[in-house]
This record gives structure tokens, C-alpha cells and sequence, in this order.
């Protein structure tokens, strides 16, 4: 005998906000403990956030603790999107935020996109990108982060949309 299963997405844009409020919360606290950004920048950096997810154009977003001599990442924390998930509830934003102003670093941000925003023609992808609050520009830096250790964090949902936190050390 054999059973096949559909998985439908009954979330809404609503879903996907309060997804990312544990997101934001969690940035904001970076932002704050490290000393690198205003919440003014956070607020432009999440408005462009939250149009590439309400759009499903967003696959992960990537905060970095980098080096200043070397750009290379001494600390990070990812949040993967997935927009098939089945979890209804998030988890307390803020554990594992005990991030530190280190002399000579800098916070940067990485977006990875989903295929759907590769599907967009060029002209497309610049008509949608008119509206971001900051200039994104392509990164050359490792975000699998091959120096630094892994460990699952929370997890962020509402109606089986998802955003996985991952920090590394």
C-alpha cells in the first residue's frame, strides 16, 4: 500500500512578520551589545528583510562579527528560512546573544536569495531593488563559516513558516 501526503502553506504575510520578530529582536541585541550599528541602520537593513521574505526572495540572512585586518568572521549567526515547515510557535528570542564590542571588528549582514529571485529577469530584480533602504552589494566572504563552530539555536515560526537560527563560535 502507498500514501502520498501534500504539504500546502496556509501562512500569510502576518505569519511571516511575527516569524521575524524574534529575528529582529535578536539583531537589535547584536547590534546594541557590539556597538557596531545604530537601530536606525537595523531598521533599514530589516525593512529590505522583511520585503524579501514577504516576496519569498529570501533563502538566509547572515550577521558577522568580522576582523577588521583580516575580514575574516570571528563570530555569526544565520537564520534559514523555511517556508515548508510545520512548527506553529517560536521560541524566547535573545539566548546566545552574548555578543561583545571587540576592538577592531565590524558587523556586515549576507542575504542569500531563493530561486525564485535568481528566476528574475535583471531588470526585474532592479525594479524591486529601487525601494531597498540600503545599497546591497555581492560578498566574497565564507558564510559557511569553515573556522568557527555550529550550534542549532532557536527556532522562530508561526503556521509552518520557519526561520532557523544557527550561531557559530
Amino acid at each position: 500500500m502507498y500514501g502520498t501526503t501534500t504539504k500546502t502553506s496556509t501562512y500569510t504575510v502576518l505569519d511571516i512578520r511575527k516569524t521575524f520578530e524574534g529575528c529582529e529582536a535578536d539583531i537589535r541585541t547584536i547590534a546594541r551589545r557590539t556597538g557596531k550599528w545604530s537601530m536606525e541602520y537595523v531598521d533599514r537593513i530589516f525593512y529590505d528583510i522583511l520585503l524579501l521574505a514577504e516576496n519569498d526572495y529570501l533563502h538566509s540572512i547572515d550577521i558577522l562579527l568580522l576582523n577588521n585586518e583580516t575580514s575574516k568572521p570571528i563570530r555569526a549567526s544565520k537564520f534559514i528560512v523555511n517556508s515548508l515547515g510545520n512548527s506553529t510557535e517560536s521560541e524566547r528570542a535573545g539566548k546566545n546573544n552574548d555578543w561583545a564590542d571587540i576592538p577592531n571588528t565590524s558587523l556586515s549582514v549576507i542575504l542569500a536569495y531563493t530561486q525564485k529571485w535568481k528566476n528574475l529577469t535583471a531588470t526585474e530584480k532592479e525594479n524591486f531593488s529601487k525601494v531597498f533602504k540600503i545599497s546591497w552589494t555581492a560578498s566574497s566572504i565564507d558564510n559557511s563559516f569553515p573556522s568557527l563552530q555550529s550550534s542549532n539555536a532557536q527556532l522562530y515560526a508561526s503556521k509552518g513558516y520557519e526561520l532557523q537560527k544557527i550561531n557559530y563560535k
